[in-house]
């Protein structure tokens, strides 16, 4: 049964002076069942980036739709989703408002959201004076922790220290097992193995390839070898 399901997409950035006008995105389509790990795969600047937060309702298409057919989608990303001038724990409070989870569930769980996220006194802490790898710290610990249907995640895991990613990983696995459905942006291709059951290529905002993890890996990297 498809969880997400994404029609004739299209997405036109316009400039500033409106005179030069990109598009991110031009006609996608792909679905993702329950439970399945997906990666979007591409060059930067291909679309990956804005498709997943098309995905999380941020940008809005031009033209197709987007059906999340009415299950909670969060957003595991740098740079997005928190208030820089509220605390982290603050900010904990706000995200899982905004992810429809209920006030008491949120604060039920914020002890263990802490506590992966391994802040310490800076979880009280603005978070404009966090560090990258803090961000992306208490992003996936928000994430993981507080339950969704539908997880994505933007080049994340790459960031923080080698116990975080470990740790990380270990994380992933557990959601795996818990039938989470997860849609993930990364060029890293271990962590694709590892993790996602088909790949989603996209090149210049334009599908290219949908299948096997392997499969599509194989003929990605043919096709970089030739640029």
């Amino acid at each position: 049964m498809a969880l997400l399901e994404v029609r004739n997409v299209k997405k036109v950035y316009t400039a500033k002076l409106g005179a030069v006008k990109v598009q991110a995105l031009s006609d996608v389509n792909f679905s993702v069942e329950e439970g399945e790990y997906v990666a979007i795969m591409g060059e930067s600047g291909s679309g990956k980036t804005t498709l997943l937060r098309s995905v999380a309702g941020i940008f809005r298409p031009d033209q197709g739709y987007i059906d999340t057919k009415g299950n909670r989608v969060s957003l595991m990303a740098i740079g997005i989703g928190f208030n820089g001038n509220n605390t982290g724990r603050e900010n904990i409070l706000k995200s899982g408002m905004l992810l429809g989870c209920r006030l008491d569930y949120v604060k039920a769980h914020m002890d263990e959201i802490i506590a992966f996220s391994e802040l310490g006194d800076f979880i009280d802490r603005p978070v404009r004076t966090y560090s990258s790898g803090m961000y992306s710290k208490l992003s996936f610990a928000v994430t993981a922790i507080l339950d969704t249907d539908i997880m994505l995640v933007d080049e994340v895991l790459s960031v923080g220290d080698e116990h975080f990613r470990k740790k990380s990983y270990q994380k992933m696995k557990e959601l795996m097992m818990s039938n989470r459905t997860v849609l993930i942006v990364s060029h890293a291709t271990e962590t694709l193995k590892k993790f996602c059951d088909r790949v989603f290529w996209i090149d210049n905002g334009k599908y290219m390839e949908l299948g096997e993890t392997n499969e599509i890996l194989e003929h990605y990297n043919a096709f970089m070898s030739t640029l």
